[in-house]
């Protein structure tokens, strides 16, 4: 028998009317703002009522390091939320929307899976409510009013070489990543290198997250800064007067989206920033609404513990005053052993060595969730191909660190494959040992605060950034930004910059390649990857595979060699050698021979760059 598609369950699915699940919620028909039957606008109004009534318990689902097609987070959260009901607990799940470019490429939507989905699937894959239309028209509103602003008097004085803001689509359309803007002639405004981010990559998109209320968004949107003028000096949407007319378009979408599950269960479904480019989790005003509205709120963040769960605990309750009280660790099977070596194509069969190997990603991301003082439980998202003796692996693996590894099949099962997960959730909810600390404090410097994540999280020795990087960092503390929190944009596949380095690597250094203010957000995202797009040395030939090479520093400029320098050189300050393996050794990643290496990395042979003959 064919195993049925999410859409052909889905389809098969017995909806009730959306205001039936609301009734189940306290909620009034005249809260509702009913798009068709199935699903709804919660009022501003009803919000502000409800703002006294005791919170319930907060529970995040994150996940491993994934696989290009994820690890089931939402269907977790789902699936989870599902069996609270069935052990007669009052729980909803917080989630974040669709973006159609996802749904478009490779991942596919994000409604979750097999019996354990938010419905109707379909619709909340699409446009939904339109929301990210209502975002995608305010970011580009913005960006044509900066346009026109200088297209006429200019009186902010906006230097069109230094405009950061950049207009949105809601897809993936690499032709529009760098465009110029303005051809065609005087009329079509000025000439200017521009171009399009995805929508969920928006800062509006994060702002949209983070606002507490229609108020709030008002306030925040005005703090964006939209460029710098002749003299560098920033210029905010305020300025602009644009933040009125922004608001204006997003005052219906900032109201949750109500739907519910194939089990007629509650799902609040409002915003979605990526994590790996943004913080990664769904709005403050769905997440504190729900938890007015139950006793168990149920909500997830992005991509691994290391992105998603990392900003949501640093940034999201930072920001929102909240306090988890347990944490579901989703590991899949595959994922694991895919950390262990295991090729995609091989990962249907059973390989027990390769999945314990693997399992040092778990560790990883256990160990960095105890950091923040909040009880972790790990849900084993159970495929049809894992074998028990796998399974096992992975369950006694956890109990050697104190946690409890469940299995879970919700997928085929839905809710009822996910009870004894509940139960347990409950129990460490209910049991108190939540003391949720972030990991670092406001009062640390922008510098010191992503060599915290980089060090506890990330498993690295250090950061490592060029001068003109520094210099930004502190630029912005004396501009009052420095209290910001930090929102890492790295690769989603490993702990490193390196997606191919994966398992749960140590020592290696993360390279800041640039830093931006979301000053509307109100934090600063820390682009790490390679610091160049090429080899400074013309004469360099060090991206030949499996070359051993010495790299040689000499008094004002820098040189590649295949041979040493002879000795005795007065030149020479140090030698190094270096090989082809994916990361940077510690002992010389301060100096500027690392930052070199670094450079020659993104040419696609990452280096160990090593101190063989010091001065």
């Amino acid at each position: 028998m064919a195993v049925k598609s999410d859409i052909e369950i889905a389809q098969a699915a017995t909806l009730k009317p959306i205001q039936e699940i609301a009734d189940n919620l306290g909620i009034p028909d005249d809260a509702l703002i009913p798009y068709g039957h199935d699903k709804a606008k919660i009022s501003a109004e009803f919000l502000k009522k409800i703002d006294g009534n005791e919170n319930g318990k907060l529970i995040l689902v994150t996940a491993v390091s994934p696989t290009p097609a994820g690890e089931g987070k939402t269907t977790t959260t789902v699936g989870l939320g599902d069996a609270m009901a069935l052990i007669g607990k009052k729980a909803i799940m917080c989630l974040r929307e669709p973006s159609l470019g996802p749904c478009f490429g490779m991942k596919g939507g994000a409604a979750g899976g097999g019996y354990a989905q938010v419905v109707p699937m379909s619709d909340i894959n699409l446009h939904f409510t339109g929301d990210f239309h209502a975002i995608g028209a305010a970011n580009n509103l913005l960006a044509a009013l900066i346009d026109n602003h200088m297209h006429w008097e200019n009186q902010l004085n906006i230097d069109p070489r230094r405009v950061t803001w950049r207009r949105v689509v809601d897809m993936n359309d690499r032709a529009l990543r760098t465009v110029t803007s303005g051809l065609g002639g005087f009329h079509n405004g000025v000439v200017r290198e521009a171009g399009f981010d995805i929508t969920v990559a928006s800062e509006i998109m994060a702002i949209f997250c983070l606002a507490t209320d229609l108020e709030d968004l008002e306030k925040r949107l005005g703090n964006i800064v939209l460029g710098y003028t002749r003299e560098n000096e920033p210029v905010t949407v305020r300025e602009l007067s644009a933040h009125g007319a922004m608001t204006a378009l997003l005052r219906d979408a900032l109201q949750p989206n109500l739907v519910q599950t194939m089990e007629n269960n509650p799902s609040l479904m409002h915003g979605g920033p990526f994590a790996n480019i943004a913080h990664g989790c769904n709005s403050v005003m769905a997440t504190k609404a729900g938890l007015k509205l139950s006793d168990y709120v149920i909500t997830e963040a992005g991509f691994g513990a290391d992105l998603g769960a990392e900003k949501f605990l640093n940034i999201k309750c930072r920001k929102a005053e909240l306090s988890p009280d347990a944490v579901v660790l989703v590991a899949t099977i595959k994922a694991l052993k895919m950390q262990g070596g295991v090729a995609k194509a091989d990962l249907g069969e059973e390989n027990v060595a390769a999945l314990k190997d693997g399992c040092k990603n778990l560790e990883r991301h256990m160990r960095n969730l105890a950091k923040f003082g909040v009880p972790v439980t790990v849900a084993i998202n159970r495929y049809t191909a894992d074998t028990d003796a796998e399974v096992e692996t992975v369950r006694a693996f956890c109990e050697n660190f104190g946690v409890r590894a469940i299995n879970c099949t919700h997928w085929a099962d839905g809710g009822k494959g996910t009870t004894e997960l509940a139960e347990h959730v409950v129990e460490l909810c209910d049991s108190g040992a939540a003391q949720f600390r972030t990991l670092y404090s406001d009062d640390m410097s922008l510098w010191e605060k992503t060599a915290t994540i980089a060090r506890e999280i990330y498993g690295a020795e250090d950061i490592i950034a060029d001068k003109k990087v520094r210099e930004q960092f502190a630029k912005f503390e004396r501009e009052g930004y420095g209290k910001y929190p930090i929102c890492m944009a790295k690769t989603q596949y490993s702990f490193s910059t390196d997606p191919n380095l994966l398992g749960a690597p140590t020592g290696h250094h993360v390279p800041i390649r640039e830093i931006r203010l979301a000053a509307g957000a109100e934090f600063i995202v820390v682009v790490c990857g390679a610091i160049m797009p090429s080899c400074p040395c013309p004469d360099c030939r060090v991206c030949r595979p499996r070359m051993r090479f010495a790299l040689t520093k000499m008094a004002g400029s820098r040189a590649c060699s295949r041979r040493p320098p002879a000795a005795g050189d007065p030149r020479k300050k140090s030698l190094l050698r270096a090989r082809k393996v994916g990361q940077f050794s510690p002992s010389c990643a301060r100096s500027s021979a690392a930052l070199h290496m670094a450079q020659i990395g993104v040419l696609g042979h990452p280096f160990t760059v090593q101190v063989v003959e010091p001065l």
